[in-house]
């Protein structure tokens, strides 16, 4: 492969990623506030799932039937799991933005992404509904009777609380149980793929995938497997019902670049616009071509209407 060729596609990437870096800059100006809103409630829901773990309170492991069946990892080979989820995550952020490499494209990144997080925030606040209705004991290594981490004392300051000790904080929290974060963010990530992928062999693997991290976090005993079963069907059901409430993505691959949505300002235009043809007599509608005159402030639409009102028997 010679100097020259690697020069030429090295130069039409960067403009392809320069083009698209100005396209998705023009929709981030004018859809970030719910990007924003997203990416804030990621903070309330790790702050809600900190708090909760004042609450707990450590005891006997509940009877579950995915412990009874699965096998126990064991503390040593609990990161299998969240080595899966790690490669889930990177590999969904990744997909999401290769619009800025690849030539094939068939939605804009950041319109992906506020749909994403519409998602994962519907979920997030049932879930925090949930393991604040009811706390039961973890069943995780470091949140049973007479771990140091099973319970927290009471803090000193806000702060203590607001900066929720990420990311240890995160990683080694208790009582935050129904339903499963993991799957929340596996599932949301899955069932876009399932609309927005092309690659078929791609999105049934996706599917075996997190069936396969459904199972691991059963048997690394990090959920129980009410945890699991009640995130495959909410999760499914608040995509299902939120997808209906937003618009629809523009598609890409028909081939034109120029498919940005419409602002509010645009619409407002074409609105006024509108209007204003109308009164003056003239159709929105460009099929509607018929003659109209105007008598005593009312218009006539063709020569064979009589004014009842006009006319004295």
């Amino acid at each position: 492969m010679s100097p020259f060729y690697l020069a030429r596609s090295a130069s039409k990437l960067v403009r392809r990623i320069t083009s698209e870096v100005s396209v998705e800059l023009k929709i981030l100006s004018e859809k970030w506030r719910l990007l924003l809103a997203g990416l804030v409630f990621q903070y309330i829901h790790g702050l809600a799932a900190r708090g909760v773990h004042y609450l707990h309170q450590p005891g006997p492991t509940l009877q579950d039937l995915g412990f009874m069946i699965l096998p126990e990892l064991g503390k040593e080979m609990g990161y299998i799991s969240e080595t899966l989820f790690t490669f889930i995550f990177l590999s969904f952020v990744l997909w999401t933005f290769h619009p800025f490499i690849l030539h094939t494209k068939r939605f804009y990144t950041v319109l992906i992404w506020r749909r994403v997080l519409a998602f994962l925030c519907a979920s997030q606040f049932l879930r925090i509904i949930t393991f604040y209705s009811t706390q039961l004991p973890g069943p995780n290594y470091h949140c049973r009777e007479g771990s140091p981490l099973a319970r927290l004392p009471p803090p000193q300051n806000a702060a203590e609380v607001l900066l929720i000790n990420f990311p240890r904080g995160v990683i080694y929290g208790c009582g935050d149980l129904i339903f499963s974060s993991h799957m929340i963010f596996t599932l949301v990530f899955v069932i876009t793929y399932q609309k927005y992928g092309s690659i078929r062999f791609v999105k049934m693997i996706a599917w075996c995938i997190a069936i396969a991290q459904s199972l691991l976090i059963i048997s690394s005993r990090k959920h129980y497997s009410v945890d699991v079963v009640v995130a495959w069907y909410t999760v499914n059901l608040v995509v299902f019902f939120v997808d209906k409430k937003l618009t629809e993505l523009p598609d890409r691959s028909a081939g034109s670049a120029s498919i940005l949505p419409v602002s509010v300002k645009d619409k407002d235009t074409k609105l006024k616009e509108e209007n204003t043809r109308l009164l003056n007599g003239n159709s929105a509608d460009s099929a509607d071509w018929r003659p109209r005159t105007q008598m005593n402030g009312k218009h006539i639409e063709n020569e064979s209407h009589v004014d009842n009102e006009s006319v004295k028997t």
